[in-house]
Protein backbone atom coordinates (compact mmCIF):
# COMPACT_ATOMS: atom_id res chain seq x y z
CA UNK A 1 0.00 0.00 0.00
CA UNK A 2 1.29 3.34 -0.85
CA UNK A 3 2.20 6.00 1.78
CA UNK A 4 3.08 9.76 2.33
CA UNK A 5 6.15 10.32 3.21
CA UNK A 6 8.03 13.75 4.28
CA UNK A 7 11.82 14.08 3.55
CA UNK A 8 13.82 17.25 3.80
CA UNK A 9 17.69 17.43 4.98
CA UNK A 10 17.58 19.61 8.04
CA UNK A 11 20.32 21.16 10.33
CA UNK A 12 20.64 19.66 13.53
CA UNK A 13 19.44 22.34 15.34
CA UNK A 14 16.04 22.13 12.78
CA UNK A 15 16.55 24.09 9.63
CA UNK A 16 15.81 23.08 5.98
CA UNK A 17 17.54 26.73 4.78
CA UNK A 18 19.51 29.86 6.30
CA UNK A 19 17.41 33.13 6.42
CA UNK A 20 18.56 33.46 2.68
CA UNK A 21 17.19 30.16 1.27
CA UNK A 22 21.09 28.77 1.04
CA UNK A 23 21.28 25.40 1.56
CA UNK A 24 24.84 24.49 0.65
CA UNK A 25 25.78 23.33 4.08
CA UNK A 26 23.28 21.07 4.97
CA UNK A 27 23.17 19.57 1.33
CA UNK A 28 26.85 18.41 1.73
CA UNK A 29 25.80 14.90 1.72
CA UNK A 30 25.13 14.75 -2.17
CA UNK A 31 28.29 15.20 -3.25
CA UNK A 32 30.47 13.57 -0.70
CA UNK A 33 30.94 10.15 -1.89
CA UNK A 34 32.31 7.86 -4.71
CA UNK A 35 28.62 6.20 -5.46
CA UNK A 36 26.46 8.12 -8.21
CA UNK A 37 23.03 8.38 -7.97
CA UNK A 38 21.19 10.13 -11.33
CA UNK A 39 18.23 11.51 -11.29
CA UNK A 40 15.24 11.92 -13.34
CA UNK A 41 16.53 15.65 -14.23
CA UNK A 42 19.76 15.65 -17.31
CA UNK A 43 21.29 18.72 -15.11
CA UNK A 44 21.64 16.66 -11.23
CA UNK A 45 23.56 13.46 -10.61
CA UNK A 46 24.61 13.13 -6.88
CA UNK A 47 27.56 11.29 -5.28
CA UNK A 48 27.29 9.73 -2.07
CA UNK A 49 28.12 6.88 -0.20
CA UNK A 50 26.81 3.50 0.13
CA UNK A 51 24.25 3.12 2.68
CA UNK A 52 22.64 7.19 1.63
CA UNK A 53 22.62 5.60 -2.21
CA UNK A 54 20.25 2.45 -0.87
CA UNK A 55 18.31 5.06 1.02
CA UNK A 56 18.36 7.59 -1.90
CA UNK A 57 17.37 4.72 -4.27
CA UNK A 58 14.82 3.26 -1.93
CA UNK A 59 13.07 6.77 -1.12
CA UNK A 60 12.91 8.14 -5.19
CA UNK A 61 12.16 4.87 -6.82
CA UNK A 62 9.44 4.63 -4.43
CA UNK A 63 7.51 7.93 -5.39
CA UNK A 64 4.76 8.38 -7.62
CA UNK A 65 4.28 11.64 -7.26
CA UNK A 66 5.51 15.02 -4.93
CA UNK A 67 4.03 17.44 -3.15
CA UNK A 68 5.47 21.07 -3.08
CA UNK A 69 4.47 24.16 -1.97
CA UNK A 70 4.70 27.36 -4.44
CA UNK A 71 7.49 28.90 -2.71
CA UNK A 72 9.91 26.24 -3.08
CA UNK A 73 8.54 25.49 -6.69
CA UNK A 74 8.90 29.13 -7.67
CA UNK A 75 12.58 29.05 -6.02
CA UNK A 76 13.47 25.84 -8.42
CA UNK A 77 11.69 27.54 -11.33
CA UNK A 78 9.62 24.38 -11.13
CA UNK A 79 12.54 22.14 -11.50
CA UNK A 80 12.59 22.87 -14.91
CA UNK A 81 8.89 20.29 -15.17
CA UNK A 82 11.79 17.84 -13.75
CA UNK A 83 11.89 17.02 -10.78
CA UNK A 84 15.07 14.93 -9.82
CA UNK A 85 12.73 12.46 -8.23
CA UNK A 86 11.47 11.82 -12.18
CA UNK A 87 7.83 12.23 -10.53
CA UNK A 88 4.79 14.22 -11.43
CA UNK A 89 4.58 17.27 -9.23
CA UNK A 90 1.34 18.59 -7.24
CA UNK A 91 2.04 22.51 -6.34
CA UNK A 92 0.29 23.81 -3.26
CA UNK A 93 -0.77 27.25 -4.16
CA UNK A 94 -3.44 30.00 -4.16
CA UNK A 95 -2.48 31.90 -7.12
CA UNK A 96 -2.01 29.54 -9.93
CA UNK A 97 1.25 31.25 -12.74
CA UNK A 98 -0.18 32.65 -15.06
CA UNK A 99 2.13 30.95 -17.24
CA UNK A 100 1.10 27.47 -16.40
CA UNK A 101 1.32 25.49 -19.31
CA UNK A 102 5.30 25.93 -18.86
CA UNK A 103 4.94 22.79 -16.36
CA UNK A 104 2.63 20.42 -18.66
CA UNK A 105 3.65 17.74 -15.99
CA UNK A 106 2.48 19.90 -12.77
CA UNK A 107 -0.77 20.14 -11.27
CA UNK A 108 -1.40 23.04 -9.28
CA UNK A 109 -4.62 22.53 -6.52
CA UNK A 110 -5.21 25.05 -3.43
CA UNK A 111 -5.07 23.40 -0.44
CA UNK A 112 -2.83 20.90 1.54
CA UNK A 113 -5.53 17.81 1.61
CA UNK A 114 -6.19 18.39 -2.02
CA UNK A 115 -2.77 18.32 -2.77
CA UNK A 116 -1.83 14.77 -1.03
CA UNK A 117 -5.15 13.01 -2.37
CA UNK A 118 -4.33 14.37 -5.87
CA UNK A 119 -0.95 13.36 -5.67
CA UNK A 120 -2.34 9.74 -4.70
CA UNK A 121 -4.51 9.75 -7.49
CA UNK A 122 -1.32 10.31 -9.48
CA UNK A 123 0.82 7.77 -7.43
CA UNK A 124 -1.09 4.93 -7.77
CA UNK A 125 0.52 2.09 -5.50
CA UNK A 126 3.87 4.61 -4.97
CA UNK A 127 4.31 7.04 -2.84
CA UNK A 128 3.88 10.53 -1.95
CA UNK A 129 6.59 12.39 -1.23
CA UNK A 130 6.15 15.72 0.53
CA UNK A 131 9.13 18.11 -0.27
CA UNK A 132 8.67 21.14 1.35
CA UNK A 133 8.37 22.55 5.54
CA UNK A 134 5.49 24.01 5.37
CA UNK A 135 3.61 21.74 3.40
CA UNK A 136 4.92 18.83 5.53
CA UNK A 137 3.87 20.62 8.99
CA UNK A 138 -0.01 21.10 7.18
CA UNK A 139 0.31 17.32 6.44
CA UNK A 140 1.38 16.36 9.80
CA UNK A 141 -1.49 18.77 10.90
CA UNK A 142 -4.22 16.92 9.28
CA UNK A 143 -3.10 13.34 9.52
CA UNK A 144 -1.92 12.64 6.38
CA UNK A 145 1.35 11.87 6.42
CA UNK A 146 2.46 8.07 7.02
CA UNK A 147 6.25 8.55 7.54
CA UNK A 148 8.52 11.24 8.57
CA UNK A 149 12.22 10.91 6.90
CA UNK A 150 15.44 13.31 7.97
CA UNK A 151 18.51 13.69 6.80
CA UNK A 152 20.01 14.86 9.29
CA UNK A 153 23.21 17.01 8.62
CA UNK A 154 25.94 17.63 11.09
CA UNK A 155 25.23 21.82 10.56
CA UNK A 156 24.20 24.16 13.18
CA UNK A 157 22.26 27.05 11.21
CA UNK A 158 21.49 29.09 14.26
CA UNK A 159 18.39 30.64 12.58
CA UNK A 160 16.58 29.80 8.98
CA UNK A 161 14.11 27.98 7.79
CA UNK A 162 12.61 25.46 9.92
CA UNK A 163 10.97 21.78 8.87
CA UNK A 164 9.05 21.45 12.09
CA UNK A 165 8.00 24.75 13.44
CA UNK A 166 3.95 25.62 14.60
CA UNK A 167 2.55 22.19 14.75
CA UNK A 168 -1.33 22.45 15.46
CA UNK A 169 -0.79 19.09 17.42
CA UNK A 170 1.54 17.12 19.29
CA UNK A 171 2.51 14.05 17.36
CA UNK A 172 3.96 10.80 19.17
CA UNK A 173 6.31 8.41 16.22
CA UNK A 174 7.91 5.23 16.21
CA UNK A 175 11.45 4.35 16.86
CA UNK A 176 13.60 5.40 13.60
CA UNK A 177 14.78 3.43 11.10
CA UNK A 178 18.68 4.66 11.18
CA UNK A 179 21.22 4.76 8.22
CA UNK A 180 24.62 6.99 8.79
CA UNK A 181 25.65 7.78 5.44
CA UNK A 182 28.74 10.31 5.20
CA UNK A 183 27.86 13.78 6.40
CA UNK A 184 24.45 13.01 7.34
CA UNK A 185 22.24 10.68 9.13
CA UNK A 186 18.99 9.29 7.64
CA UNK A 187 16.33 8.79 9.99
CA UNK A 188 12.62 7.52 8.78
CA UNK A 189 9.75 7.33 11.38
CA UNK A 190 6.30 5.86 11.15
CA UNK A 191 3.47 8.09 12.78
CA UNK A 192 2.10 6.74 15.82
CA UNK A 193 -2.02 6.27 14.67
Amino acid sequence: MSKVITHMTMSLDGFIADPDDRIDDIFDWYAVGPVEVPSANEGVSLLVDEASAEMLRDLTDGTGALVSGRRLFDITDGWGDSHPVGAPVVVVTHHVPENADRWPRTTFVGDVGEAVARAREIAGDKDVTIASANVAQQALDLGLVDDVCVSLAPVLLGAGIPYFADLGRHLLLEDPEVVQGKRALHLRYRVRR
